[in-house]
C-alpha cells in the first residue's frame, strides 16, 4: 500500500503538496484560534507540514494518516527537525474510512476529497471523527469561471461537474448543515510555486535517470505542463474550509 512512484518524484521537494505556501498555512492557523493541546487528526497528510508547524507555533497535539511511506518518512523527520515528535504521530494507512479513536478537536482533509468520493462524503467521514463543536477543515478546488473549453478542464478534472464555483461550493456546505467559519483560499503566486517546484523536480529527475521507466513520460509532461498551468491559471481556485457543525 503505497502512492506510485511518480506521484513521489513528482513532489518530492514540497512540504505542503497543495497550491498552499508557509504564509498562507501559517495565515490558517492564526485564524482558526488554536490553542495548546488543540487535538486534530489531518486524513491524507501528505509530509505532515501542517502538523508539525502548527504544534511548533500553537502547541497543538495531532495524528497524521497518509497511504505514502515516502512522505510519513519525511513528515516524521520533519516533526523531529521542529523539536514537536513527542505531540505528533503518523499512521500508514488509507485514509479513506480512517476513524480516530478519540474524538479530535479539528478534523481535517486538505486536498483530498477523494478518499471519500467527494466533499459530502469526506465531510460524512470526518465528522465521524470529530467532537461536538469541533472544527472541520476541507481543502478544495473550485472553479473561478466557469470553463468554456473541454481541453481547459480536462487539464484539471474529469469534467466540470467535479468542482463547484465558490459560492456553490459554500453553498453545499451548508445544506449539508455546516456553517462556514472562516476561509483562506490560494492565489495565482501559490499555485505558481506548487507547479513551478514540480517541473523543477521532473528535470532534476530525468537528468540524474534519463533511462529510467518513467522518463517518457516525464518528458512528455515537462514539455506540456507548463503551457497547460498558464492557459488554465485563470481558471481554476482553491482553498481550505473551515466549517463548524449546526
Amino acid at each position: 500500500m503505497d502512492l506510485p512512484r511518480h506521484f513521489t518524484i513528482r513532489e518530492s521537494s514540497h512540504r505542503i503538496h497543495n497550491p498552499y505556501d508557509e504564509v498562507k498555512l501559517a495565515t490558517l492557523g492564526a485564524a482558526l484560534h488554536l490553542t495548546p493541546g488543540t487535538s486534530i487528526l489531518d486524513l491524507a497528510c501528505g509530509s505532515g507540514e501542517m502538523l508539525a508547524t502548527w504544534s511548533r507555533d500553537h502547541g497543538i497535539t495531532g495524528t497524521g494518516v497518509d497511504i505514502s511511506t515516502v512522505m510519513l518518512a519525511q513528515a516524521r523527520a520533519r516533526v523531529e527537525e521542529l523539536g514537536v515528535a513527542d505531540k505528533i504521530a503518523f499512521v500508514h494507512a488509507d485514509a479513506a474510512g480512517y476513524v480516530s479513536a478519540a474524538p479530535v478537536d479539528v478534523a481535517a482533509c486538505i486536498g483530498a476529497t477523494w478518499i471519500g468520493d467527494g466533499v459530502a462524503g469526506t465531510i460524512e467521514l470526518l465528522d465521524r471523527s470529530l467532537r461536538p463543536g469541533g472544527v472541520m477543515l476541507i481543502g478544495e478546488p473550485y472553479w473561478i469561471k466557469e470553463p468554456t473549453d473541454d481541453a481547459v478542464v480536462a487539464v484539471h478534472a474529469r469534467s466540470r461537474e467535479d468542482y463547484a464555483s465558490l459560492p456553490d461550493l459554500v453553498r453545499g456546505f451548508g445544506d449539508l448543515g455546516w456553517d462556514l467559519i472562516e476561509m483562506v483560499l490560494a492565489n495565482p503566486d501559490s499555485w505558481d510555486r506548487y507547479h513551478g517546484a514540480q517541473w523543477r523536480n521532473v528535470r532534476l529527475f530525468l537528468d540524474a535517470n534519463p533511462h529510467d521507466e518513467l522518463a517518457p513520460m516525464f518528458r512528455e509532461e515537462l514539455r506540456k505542463a507548463p503551457l497547460q498551468h498558464l492557459v488554465c491559471r485563470e481558471y481554476l481556485g482553491w482553498g481550505v474550509f473551515a466549517l463548524m457543525k449546526r
